[in-house]
């Protein structure tokens, strides 16, 4: 699967000295430092291409990029992985009410995700990789699964048995009630008769009458939604056990990223079928981006309140703008979007700009150093969007000051401008 154009960064200044990058991780709920590395491994999971691409993707895609930019500035090389999951149950049924083929909807939607993208200013993935063209990968996997005794048979369809791993549950921390009432909303089948247990998850859905399907070993079918993710990651960017170099060397990757609503079930199961088939943890860190609401609710294809990126773009809003309102509050939290805060966004931008257009500017080197200290400190981006503003106000003194060495014209509007592409991805 294309990719999307390379998106062009500029190198930071060999004066700064980046951080040690910390980041909540969801299964230990704690901060915690990145161990120091060459290279690191991250997937996050990609969109289903039937409606794309809202603002709760761009929030989601935005943070992981902030992280990539990151640790590419500290000098190490990032392998990023994502998936599209272009076959699944809501693209057959959307495909179906609009009386088209479901592969030319998910190309159509796969090509405006990657406008977007664009536009937003986001580096690429390493591999971008469809679950159609990862189906070898994907029945190999099952495979592996099936030859370690954690699957069994249903009326033909393959069921992983989840507790088999001792650690089911210990990523997401839920409890049994919560995970069967999550588990019936995002995907799961929790009440059909026969399984073993209600929290076991599909791998193999078998054939049914005019339903696209793949032969494997156990029978023509499709996968089950969270071994393709296990699958594509492990392919991509698993490494040989020398070349681990993690503190943790029984994790595969070192981030599995997604939206807060992939936590259960989907990423506490990949990962437990992950273990299984590479033999060790999935992931060092797992990271999740908080939803994004309109009018009081979250922004959710179901509910169709969405507001879309390009739509946006369509009717003249900058990309710029849109990043920058999104950094405004914390990754990790929910928050509401409004037109206020894209208009606040735009003022922003716009007087970013013209400060970086002067010829005198306020000093700079601080500044830099403490929008990375911020980042450093679990992407921070509200801390070094105030930073930021202060430097904006600052400069805006500076035409007003009689006197401009009082105020520190001291600074280098062009190195300022290139770090705040190089880290926040904000091309001015």
């Amino acid at each position: 699967m294309n990719s999307w154009a390379a998106v062009d960064i500029p190198p930071l200044s060999g004066r700064f000295s980046l951080p040690q990058l910390a980041l909540f991780d969801t299964a230990s709920r704690v901060i915690k430092p990145l161990a120091l590395k060459k290279s690191y491994r991250i997937y996050v999971c990609g969109i289903t291409p039937y409606d794309a691409t809202h603002l709760g993707h761009a929030a989601t895609y935005l943070t992981f990029d902030l992280m990539n930019r990151y640790l590419r500035a500290s000098g190490a090389e990032v392998v990023f992985a994502q998936n599209i999951t272009d076959i699944d149950d809501p693209l057959l049924e959307r495909a179906e009410r609009d009386g088209v083929d479901w592969r030319v909807l998910a190309e159509t939607q796969i090509d405006l995700f990657r406008g977007d993208m664009v536009n937003l200013h986001i580096i690429p993935p390493t591999h971008y990789i469809g679950v159609v063209e990862a189906m070898p990968l994907i029945v190999e996997a099952i495979s592996t699964l099936v030859n370690a005794g954690t699957t069994y048979s249903l009326d033909g369809d393959l069921y992983f048995a989840s507790k088999a791993d001792r650690d089911f549950g210990s990523r997401s921390h839920l409890n049994e009630d919560q995970m069967l009432t999550i588990f019936s909303e995002r995907g799961g089948d929790p009440g059909r008769a026969g399984k073993r247990d209600k929290l076991d998850a599909l791998l193999w859905r078998s054939a049914r009458p005019g339903e696209p399907s793949w032969p494997a070993p156990f029978g023509a079918g499709r996968p089950g939604w969270h071994v393709e993710c296990s699958a594509i990651a492990l392919h991509y960017l698993a490494s040989d056990d020398s070349e681990v170099e993690s503190t943790d060397a029984n994790a595969v990757i070192d981030i599995q990223g997604g939206g807060s609503d992939l936590i259960f079930p989907h990423h506490e199961m990949s990962a437990s079928q992950g273990k299984f088939i590479a033999g060790r943890e999935f992931a060092e860190h797992y990271v999740h981006a908080g939803m994004i609401g309109l009018a009081g609710q979250k922004m959710s294809k179901s509910l169709g309140n969405l507001v879309f990126v390009s739509k946006l773009v369509a009717a003249g809003v900058d990309p710029m703008a849109i990043r920058w309102a999104l950094m405004t509050q914390h990754y990790s939290k929910d928050r509401m979007w409004s037109d206020e805060i894209l208009e606040s966004a735009e003022i922003s931008i716009g007087r970013l700009r013209s400060a970086l257009s002067r010829m005198e500017v306020a000093s700079t080197q601080g500044v830099i150093e403490a929008i990375a200290q911020a980042l450093a400190n679990n992407l921070d981006t509200p801390a070094a969007i105030a930073i930021i503003e202060s430097w904006i106000d600052e400069t805006e003194q500076l035409t007003h000051a009689a006197n401009t060495n009082s105020i520190g014209s001291s600074g280098d509007a062009g190195e300022l401008s290139r770090a705040l592409d190089t880290l926040l991805g904000l091309a001015l």
